[in-house]
């Protein structure tokens, strides 16, 4: 069934849905270092693939390279969505520069350009990635 999108969509950030071919580095304030999977990014956060979900609002390093940038932000980990394997772990970025988000947004909208990527919002990725919530 298609879903309607709120009004406020418009002012989103364009996503673009990777669905694991870019690594990542997690940096927790502990040092403790975890290896991910970019599922979905967009100029604004993303959602990790992790073996193991992050406790809700942690702050935390992400590092990856997609198309010519190498990005390194401190980001706010959100609530971890469940998937088939693992979880879809959203975060935001705290600190990117203007000139990274900058690069990162005409990198993505390279993508955006390609057959086969996909945008889409918050919504559709978790349904899309975590099927049915539990109980339902």
């Amino acid at each position: 069934m298609p879903h309607s999108k709120p009004a406020n969509d418009a002012r989103r950030a364009p996503r673009v849905k990777l669905a694991g071919t870019v690594l990542a580095l997690v940096r927790l304030e502990s040092g403790r270092e975890i290896r991910a999977r970019l599922h979905q990014l967009s100029f604004t956060g993303g959602l990790l693939h992790l073996e193991a979900p992050l406790d809700e609002g942690i702050k935390a390093e992400v590092m990856f390279h997609v198309g010519g940038s190498t990005i390194r932000s401190k980001a706010a980990v959100h609530f971890p969505m469940w998937a088939t394997q693992g979880c879809l772990q959203p975060f935001e970025f705290a600190d990117l520069s203007e000139d990274d988000r900058l690069k990162l947004k005409a990198d993505l909208e390279k993508f955006l350009g390609t057959p086969g990527a996909v945008s889409c919002d918050e919504e559709q990725a978790s349904e899309a990635a975590a099927g049915p919530a539990p109980g339902n």
